[in-house]
C-alpha cells in the first residue's frame, strides 16, 4: 500500500487590516506612537480609549485624510501608502460627525455613494432596498434625511458604509448622542454583518459597555496600545477587576 501524500499546510486567512509601526506626529507630540496590530476576518474589535488617546487620528490615517509620518497600513493586502485607491475601496466608514446631505432623500444619499464606488445602477438599487429594509428604513427611502431621527440617520450611514461590501468597516464613536435603543440596534446590525460576510470591524469608543460586547478589545492611550485581547483578558492584563475598573486605572496613570 503506497503512502498517502502529505497534507498541505493550512494557510490562515489574510488579515483585513495590518498596521505596522504606525507613527503620526503633531509637532513634537506623537498622536500615534509606533502602533502595531492586525484584524482577521470575522472580528468585531473595539478600540477603547479616553478622549485624546489617538482614536480619531488613527481613523483619519486609515481613511486617507491624514498621511502617517512612518509605518505601514495594509487593507485586504493593499498598501495604503502605495495603492491608496485599491486600499480605500475595501473600507466602509461611519464617522463620528454625521456626514449625510440633509437636503437629499435617503435614497439619493445612498445612490450618490454607490455611484462613487462604480456600482451598476440595478445592483445599487437592490442593495439600497435590501439594506434599508433590514435597517427598518424601507418606508423612508423618499424622505429627506433632515426629517429622520438621529438613530435613523446613523442607520442610513451604516447602510451607506456597507453598500460596496467592504472587508473592513470603521466606526468612529458612532453612538455619540444616540439613545440606548438606537445604540443597541446599531451594534446588533454591525455584529450581523460580521457574522454574515466575515467582515472585520474596528469600533472606536470611550464607552466601556460597548467594548464589553466586542470579540476583542484594543486599549489605546496616548497613542500607544496598552492591551489587546478579549474583554476579560484585557481586564486581567491591566491589573484585574472589571474592564471598566482596569481601563480607568490604566488610563489615569
Amino acid at each position: 500500500m503506497s503512502a498517502l501524500p502529505p497534507t498541505p499546510p493550512t494557510t490562515a486567512a489574510a488579515p483585513r487590516l495590518q498596521i505596522t509601526d504606525l507613527v503620526k506626529r503633531y509637532g513634537a507630540r506623537a498622536a500615534l506612537d509606533h502602533l502595531t496590530f492586525d484584524l482577521q476576518p470575522g472580528c468585531f474589535a473595539a478600540l477603547l480609549g479616553p478622549n485624546g488617546a489617538g482614536k480619531s487620528t488613527l481613523f483619519q490615517v486609515l481613511t486617507g485624510l491624514f498621511a502617517a509620518d512612518a509605518g505601514e497600513v495594509r487593507v485586504d493586502g493593499h498598501s495604503l501608502r502605495g495603492s491608496a485607491v485599491a486600499a480605500l475601496r475595501h473600507i466602509g466608514v461611519v464617522f463620528q460627525a454625521m456626514s449625510l446631505d440633509l437636503d437629499l432623500s435617503v435614497s439619493r444619499n445612498l445612490r450618490f455613494h454607490a455611484d462613487l464606488h462604480g456600482l451598476p445602477r440595478a445592483l445599487a438599487q437592490q442593495r439600497i432596498a435590501e439594506g434599508c429594509a433590514a435597517a427598518g428604513l424601507g418606508q423612508d427611502l423618499d424622505r429627506l434625511v433632515r426629517e429622520l431621527s438621529g438613530g435613523n440617520r446613523r442607520k442610513v450611514e451604516l447602510v451607506r458604509a456597507l453598500l460596496h461590501r467592504p472587508g473592513l468597516v470603521l466606526m468612529d464613536e458612532p453612538t455619540v448622542g444616540l439613545d440606548p435603543k438606537s445604540r443597541r440596534d446599531l451594534r446588533e446590525a454591525i455584529h450581523q454583518d460580521v457574522r454574515q460576510r466575515g467582515s472585520s470591524v474596528l469600533w472606536a469608543t470611550h464607552l466601556v459597555e460597548e467594548a464589553e460586547a466586542a470579540d476583542r478589545v484594543l486599549v489605546l492611550h496616548q497613542g500607544r496600545l496598552l492591551a489587546d485581547g478579549t474583554p476579560a483578558a484585557v481586564a486581567a492584563a491591566l491589573g484585574g477587576g472589571t474592564l471598566e475598573e482596569a481601563f480607568i486605572r490604566a488610563t489615569a496613570r
